[in-house]
């Protein structure tokens, strides 16, 4: 509803134009009025409308006057219509000079009034529209030189592009923000998990009000990471009355109770500036990478985390490195015997806590350079918390020496895989079997146990191929098939939803609707050029 000041030093007027118009029909709110130009410039001072309709002729202080006063002083943008007995051109010439929208006679006709407020009206949602526009652009230009800095990758023009267009501070950190249990790839499709990230994003802008622009969406850019990136300055939770744990604790709370799930924050290590963030986030990247060996959080310090003081700390390098030579053999009898006497010499040294943390971060560290060395092209840090977690069992402590020996096997076998460079031909053998397959309970966890293949792994390789997730890849092919059936054959819908392995057909149809763009039933009715046949 936009609001009108109306500004005449004649009542009967005044009061006249508020009858005149369903004022609340046509979108407008009569704010005020005013008997003459000082009367109106003093109310403007004070509060802040949409639209002024002011008498020409005015003691004191004109509507010729007023208006140009107001424009020249930028008291108000609001749109200005003259009202006047007179019609002389150069008044209105005068006016449009000053940035009048229209110019009305007297007596005024509401039909006539009503065609002014309707132009006032579409100006004002053109400019509405061109300045949301303008804002995204703004945002997203923001966001751009926000994520070359949290990268590590920018210039003395990112640098001061960020300095200019955002406050900064000194002491600022960076969080990653995640959702802990939507990361199912056999469940949730690409475009799902871009829908929850979306909103956690505009949860998290809301939450963080007029620092709104610290919020980054997508940083990451990884397949199996939906991140939201926060830059935390020390004065946000400082003007909140907080500290920084607390600050994030009442987030996340936020966040969770908002999008109905568990939300999980990994918080990077302190640094100076925002020239310094990349560190920040490399810290984040690590805690993401060891999370799988850490009991369960929901917000993660780097500095409780993983960097712990070596004073006074005992490193088992000796029995750590006869582990990882036992991994990279792939030998699992010697793995499971070095992981007992690296145990046996923790418990002989009363190794536990922050000592433990270092030992086992020490090992993490050493996989990961691993198994870079073996391909540096995909996200080795992920597939570590993956084979982390899927080593996991109920009933076994994380960080036990049950789960170490599991996961130290998994990742041996992950690493020999790599040595064999099995990506030559197993991305081959998984598309022959979804054309085959399609319409089977095909996973792609089934077709990595098949091939002995790490299932995240396998997924990055099919991600990095067809740039898009297994299961994406696998619905569009079953509605390439679906489309194909539905227009040359006479079965019914839910028939070829069964062919094509969807039991549920309303679930067929909200798939189809998603990549065709309109209901089965409708894409049968269409022709070759594309026209629905009558």
């Amino acid at each position: 509803m936009l609001k009108v000041l109306l500004v005449d030093d004649e009542p009967f007027i005044l009061q006249g134009l508020k009858l005149l118009v369903d004022w609340e029909k046509e979108g407008f709110r009569v704010a005020g009025t005013a008997a003459n130009g000082m009367e109106a410039l003093a109310f403007l001072k004070k509060e802040k409308v949409d639209l002024v309709i002011a008498d020409i002729k005015m003691p004191q202080m004109t509507g010729l006057e007023l208006l140009e006063h107001i424009r020249k002083e930028k008291i108000s943008d609001a749109y200005f219509v003259i009202l006047s007995g007179y019609a002389e051109f150069s008044f209105a010439q005068q006016a449009m000079q000053n940035d009048c929208t229209d110019y009305l006679l007297k007596p005024v006709d509401s039909e006539i009034l009503c065609k002014v407020l309707n132009k006032v009206l579409a100006l004002h949602n053109r400019e509405e529209l061109d300045h949301e526009k303008n804002r995204k652009l703004e945002q997203a230009y923001l966001a751009r030189n926000m994520i070359a800095l949290i990268q590590g990758k920018f210039d003395d023009l990112n640098a001061r592009y960020i300095h200019e267009h955002m406050r900064c501070g000194i002491g600022v950190r960076y969080v990653e923000i995640q959702m802990e249990e939507v990361c199912d790839e056999e469940g949730t499709t690409d475009r799902e998990m871009r829908t929850l990230q979306r909103r956690l994003y505009e949860y998290s802008r809301e939450y963080l009000k007029e620092d709104a622009d610290l919020c980054v969406f997508d940083v990451s850019v990884n397949e199996k990471i939906y991140d939201i990136g926060l830059i935390l300055f020390d004065y946000v939770p400082e003007k909140n009355g907080m500290d920084v744990k607390r600050y994030l604790e009442r987030f996340r709370e936020y966040l969770a109770s908002n999008l109905q799930t568990n939300v999980v924050m990994l918080a990077g290590k302190k640094v100076q500036d925002i020239n310094s963030i990349a560190k920040s986030y490399g810290n984040t990247c690590m805690l993401r990478s060891f999370q799988g060996f850490r009991t369960k959080k929901d917000i993660y310090f780097y500095e409780e985390e993983v960097q712990v003081s070596p004073e006074g700390l005992i490193l088992c390098k000796q029995s750590l490195d006869g582990l990882l030579k036992a991994i990279e053999q792939n030998n699992h009898l010697e793995i499971r015997e070095a992981v007992a006497y690296f145990y046996e010499e923790m418990c002989k040294r009363g190794i536990c806590g922050e000592t433990m943390t270092l030992n086992i971060n020490y090992l993490l560290f050493q996989l990961i350079h691993l198994a870079c060395e073996q391909d540096d092209d995909v996200n080795q840090e992920e597939i570590l918390r993956v084979i982390s977690e899927s080593s996991f069992a109920t009933g076994v402590k994380r960080g036990s020496k049950a789960h170490l020996t599991r996961f130290a096997c998994e990742y041996a076998d992950y690493l020999s895989q790599l040595r064999k460079n099995v990506s030559r031909g197993i991305l081959g053998m998984v598309e022959k079997e979804i054309r085959e397959n399609y319409a089977s309970n095909i996973t792609l966890k089934s077709l990595s146990e098949k091939y002995y293949v790490n299932s995240a792994y396998l997924g990055q390789l099919f991600r990095k191929k067809y740039g898009q997730s297994f299961k994406d890849y696998l619905n569009n092919y079953r509605m390439e098939q679906a489309a194909d059936a539905l227009l040359r054959t006479d079965k019914k819908i839910v028939q070829i939803a069964e062919d094509v392995g969807y039991h549920d057909l309303d679930y067929f149809t909200n798939r189809f609707i998603q990549i065709k763009g309109c209901t089965p039933a409708r894409f049968r009715k269409k022709d070759a050029t594309g026209r629905v046949r009558e």
